[in-house]
C-alpha cells in the first residue's frame, strides 16, 4: 500500500467507528427528552425511570462519541492537509459553526441536564434536555452540510486556484444538504428504536415482574419509532437517489453495476460474476424492468447512462491522465480510473436497504408479539432482539461507506452546474508523509479505538443490565415521595 490507500484506511476505520456513536446519541437524546416531557407533563414516575435509564446510556454513548470525534478534526492537518489547504475557506466554515455554536450549546446545556436534577425548577431543567437534544441535531447539520459540500461544491467562487466562499447561505441550503440531513437523522432514529426495543425485550424476557410498565412503554416507543424512521428513509433515500443521478452519475451507475447505457433502465436485485471488472461482462443481474429509470427521473421510459459512456465524459472533461508528480506517488502520470470499487459500491448500497429494512421488520415483530400484554417466552424472541440492535448500525456503516466510496477518484466531486475548476482527486489532497508515518498512526489509532469499543460495549452492559435500579436507588416507595423529591434521584 501506498500513503494514499493507508491514508484512506485510516480516515475510512476511524470515521465509521465514530458514526457508531453519533447515531445513537442523537436519537436517544430527542427520545429521552421526550420521556422527560411526559414526566414532567403527567407526573407518571414510569416516565422519570425510563428518562434516567436511557438517559445514562446516552451518556456513556455521548461520551465515548466525544473522544473518537475530536480525532476526526485532526486527520485533516494530519493525513489531508493538501485537501485542507485547497478547501479550507469554504469547508472549515460549517465546522467552524459546529464546534463554536452547536457543540459549545450541546455541552452546555448537557452539563446542566447532569448536575441540575435536584437543583433547577422541573421546567428549566427539562428545557436543558431539549436545547441538548435539539443541538445533537444542529450539529449533525453543520457536518453534514461540510460533507455535502465535498459531494456538490457550491457557493464559492475560484480564486488563485482555490475556492472561496461567497455565499454561507448557499453552502448550508445546497440541496445535496437538504436531502442528506433528514436521511441521516430517520438513521439515528431508526438506531435509537432498535436500541430501546432490543434491551427492553431483554428485561421483559428475563425480569418480567420487575418493572414492566417501563421496559413495554419502552417497546413501544422503539418500535413505533423504528418502523416511522424506516418509512422516512425510504422517502428521503429516494430524493437523495434522484439528486445523486444529476450530480453524480457515476456513483449511481456503480451502484447499480449499470456499465452500459440502456433505457429504460432496470434496477439491479442481484448480481451474479466478477464485480471487479468495469465492462461487467460477465455480470449477470436479476433486475425489475424499467425501475431504475423511475428512480432516476421519475420517468420508467427515461435513459439512465451506464459506466462506460460516463467513463469517457470524465476523461474528456477531467483528463485521462494524472500529473506527473512526485507528490502523485506511483499514481503520478498514470491512467485515472474514474470507476469506484464496484463491489463496495454495488453491494454496499444493497446492504444499506437490506439490514434498513431487517432493521423495520425486526420493529414491527416485536410490536405484534407483545401486543396486548403478550410475551414470547421462547428465548429466540430474546436473542433476535438483541440482534436486531445491530441491524440499523451496520445499514448505517454501509450506506456512509457506500456515499464516500462512490465518489472516488475525487474528494473533491465536481458540480455539472457549478463553478469550473473547484474539484479535487483523492491522490491530490493527500499529506506529504511517508508510508511508515501513516502507517504508525494507522494501527495507533485502530488500536486504541478497538479499546475504546471494548469499554464502550462494556460499559453499556453493565448499565443496561443494572436496569432501573441502576439508576433510580432506594428510598420512599414512589407514592409516597412528594413531587421534588422525584429531582433528587441523581445519576
Amino acid at each position: 500500500m501506498d500513503v494514499l490507500d493507508l491514508a484512506r484506511w485510516q480516515f475510512g476505520i476511524t470515521t465509521v467507528y465514530h458514526f457508531l456513536m453519533v447515531p445513537l446519541t442523537i436519537g436517544l437524546a430527542v427520545l429521552v427528552a421526550g420521556m422527560q416531557t411526559a414526566w414532567v407533563r403527567t407526573g407518571d414516575v414510569k416516565y422519570l425511570k425510563m428518562t434516567k435509564f436511557w438517559g445514562k446510556l446516552m451518556l456513556v454513548n455521548f461520551a465515548m462519541g466525544v473522544v473518537t470525534g475530536i480525532v476526526q478534526e485532526f486527520q485533516f492537518g494530519m493525513s489531508w492537509s493538501a485537501y485542507s489547504r485547497f478547501v479550507g475557506d469554504a469547508f472549515g466554515a460549517p465546522l467552524a459553526m459546529e464546534g463554536l455554536l452547536a457543540f459549545f450549546v450541546e455541552s452546555t446545556f448537557l452539563g446542566l441536564w447532569i448536575f441540575g436534577w435536584d437543583k433547577l425548577p422541573k421546567k428549566v431543567h427539562l428545557a436543558c434536555a431539549w436545547a441538548f437534544s435539539l443541538a445533537t441535531v444542529l450539529s449533525a447539520y453543520f457536518i453534514l452540510a461540510a460533507n455535502s459540500w465535498m459531494q456538490h461544491p457550491v457557493g464559492v467562487e475560484l480564486v488563485d486556484g482555490r475556492p472561496r466562499l461567497t455565499s454561507i447561505w448557499a453552502l448550508l441550503t445546497n440541496n445535496t444538504a437538504l436531502a442528506a440531513i433528514p436521511h441521516t437523522i430517520a438513521g439515528c432514529f431508526a438506531v435509537a428504536g432498535a436500541f430501546l426495543v432490543g434491551v427492553a425485550v431483554w428485561h421483559l424476557t428475563r425480569r418480567r415482574n420487575e418493572e414492566t410498565a417501563v421496559w413495554r412503554s419502552s417497546l413501544k416507543l422503539g418500535g413505533v419509532v423504528g418502523m416511522v424512521s424506516f418509512a422516512l428513509l425510504a422517502v428521503t433515500g429516494d430524493i437523495q437517489g434522484k439528486l445523486m443521478f444529476e450530480q453524480q452519475p457515476m456513483k449511481m451507475a456503480a451502484a447499480e453495476a449499470l456499465c452500459h447505457t440502456e433505457q429504460p433502465a432496470g434496477f439491479s436485485v442481484f448480481a451474479i460474476g466478477d464485480l471487479t471488472r468495469p465492462d461487467c461482462e460477465n455480470v449477470k443481474s436479476i433486475t425489475v424492468p424499467a425501475l431504475l429509470s423511475f428512480l432516476a427521473h421519475n420517468d420508467f421510459t427515461s435513459e439512465v447512462k451506464g459506466i462506460e459512456d460516463l467513463t469517457k465524459e470524465y476523461k474528456a472533461k477531467y483528463g485521462e491522465f494524472y500529473p506527473v508528480d512526485p507528490q502523485l506517488g506511483e499514481l503520478s502520470g498514470q491512467p485515472i480510473d474514474y470507476v469506484p470499487n464496484l463491489p463496495v459500491t454495488y453491494w454496499g448500497f444493497r446492504f444499506m436497504i437490506g439490514f434498513g429494512a431487517l432493521a423495520a421488520l425486526a420493529a414491527a415483530a416485536a410490536l405484534w408479539l407483545t401486543r396486548k400484554g403478550r410475551m414470547p417466552a421462547s428465548p429466540w424472541f430474546r436473542r433476535a432482539a438483541l440482534a436486531g440492535i445491530a441491524t440499523p448500525f451496520v445499514a448505517n456503516s454501509f450506506g456512509w461507506i457506500f456515499t464516500e466510496t462512490g465518489r472516488q477518484p475525487f474528494v473533491v466531486v465536481p458540480n455539472p452546474t457549478g463553478v469550473d475548476g473547484v474539484w479535487m482527486f483523492t491522490a491530490r489532497g493527500v499529506s506529504g508523509l511517508t508510508v511508515g508515518e501513516v502507517l504508525t498512526s494507522l494501527i495507533v489509532l485502530t488500536l486504541v479505538y478497538a479499546a475504546l469499543a471494548v469499554l464502550e460495549v462494556f460499559l453499556l452492559r453493565r448499565y443496561a443490565r443494572a436496569g432501573i435500579a441502576g439508576v433510580m436507588p432506594p428510598g420512599k416507595p414512589a407514592a409516597e415521595k412528594k413531587p421534588d423529591d422525584e429531582l433528587a434521584f441523581a445519576y
